[in-house]
């Protein structure tokens, strides 16, 4: 009786266990692997010291037994299961080989059979481009690797690309940014599992000692509006030093130069926003740093140059989908 009890409570765990599989394909991105692999591995670790069963069930799997990923380490991975066995979550991350594995039919078809057998589907990086492949992302909004958006709205008009958040959900479909982005949707998904408390022990562990939520910007304001006119580097490195001072389109313009209405039309040519846009992404940014150092929210308002503890809220509200206090106590 006692050996079968044992057996009994055995195979229970196993049903609660969450099957998760992270498909891997040539010259895939090792992080975007090993990232969530990580995060799910370290939950388990966290649950079982507890006393408690583990779980998660994680496999890498893939059309071929060895995969060799972009950085030259070679992955064991189990083969691609076949359809019609329910998993909790499918992962697909992204890598140099994105573009190979999109041309692959079989690959694709797997993707789209396997994604109906998952609870939630997801991709890292660049394997959104997969997941837009295989018909996943049409009128979902969704986000990929800073570096490939221009190319992944030219390839998926139908996809509702948002080119700045950290990971988006979309019904049961999400996607993640750049790399260790999807370390920080490999933690959401544990918060929603099991709990922030877990998430944050997890995070610890890995001393991912930020654990960012979806709408942070997935890369700094003012190197993005550095990818525009040189003319204005200059000019963005002055905003940052003075962002309490005045930051008026007439100075900015005599600064630049340039009369108010040709500093506004070259300035939304080259960085493809206005001015009082790109400043408030640049106050944000730096009024998001000084909170993760432990600002006071009323002192990281004025020295910003936000004038108030609202005008900031509406700002922190409008880009981050967050309200300063909730960010400073997240972080």
């Amino acid at each position: 009786m006692l050996w079968h009890d044992r057996q009994s409570s055995l195979v229970s765990s196993q049903i609660a266990m969450r099957r998760i599989e992270i498909l891997a394909y040539p010259d895939i991105q090792l992080l975007d692997v090993s990232g969530p692999l990580q995060v799910f591995a370290s939950a388990n670790d966290f649950r079982m010291q507890a006393g408690q069963p583990a779980p998660y069930d994680v496999a890498v799997v893939a059309a071929s037994p060895r995969i060799r990923t972009s950085a030259g380490l070679v992955l064991e991975a189990a083969a691609l299961p076949v359809f019609g066995l329910e998993i909790d979550t499918l992962i697909v991350p992204g890598g140099w080989g994105v573009n190979a594995a999109c041309e692959d039919p079989e690959l694709v078809q797997w993707i789209i059979g396997r994604s109906q057998d998952a609870k939630r589907t997801a991709s890292v990086c660049s394997g959104a481009m997969l997941l837009a492949t295989a018909g996943l992302l049409d009128g979902r909004r969704a986000v990929t690797h800073w570096g490939r958006c221009a190319e992944f709205a030219r390839r998926f008009p139908a996809v509702r690309l948002e080119p700045d958040p950290i990971f988006i959900r979309d019904g049961n479909v999400w996607t993640s940014a750049g790399v260790t982005a999807g370390i920080d949707l490999a933690l959401a998904f544990v918060e929603a599992d099991l709990g922030r408390r877990v998430a944050l022990a997890v995070a610890r562990e890995l001393v991912v000692f930020l654990k960012r939520p979806g709408g942070q910007a997935q890369f700094s304001q003012t190197l993005k509006l550095q990818q525009g006119d040189e003319r204005f580097d200059r000019l963005h490195g002055w905003i940052q030093d003075n962002l309490d001072g005045d930051l008026s389109l007439p100075n900015l313009a005599e600064r630049a130069n340039m009369s108010p209405r040709s500093f506004s039309r070259h300035y939304r040519e080259a960085t493809g926003r206005t001015p009082a846009r790109a400043i408030e992404e640049i106050r944000i940014e730096a009024a998001r740093r000084m909170l993760e150092r432990g600002q006071a929210v009323n002192q990281t308002a004025r020295r910003c140059g936000f004038g108030s503890e609202e005008t900031m809220r509406r700002g922190f509200l409008r880009v981050l989908g967050t309200n300063p206090r909730d960010y400073r106590e997240r972080f």
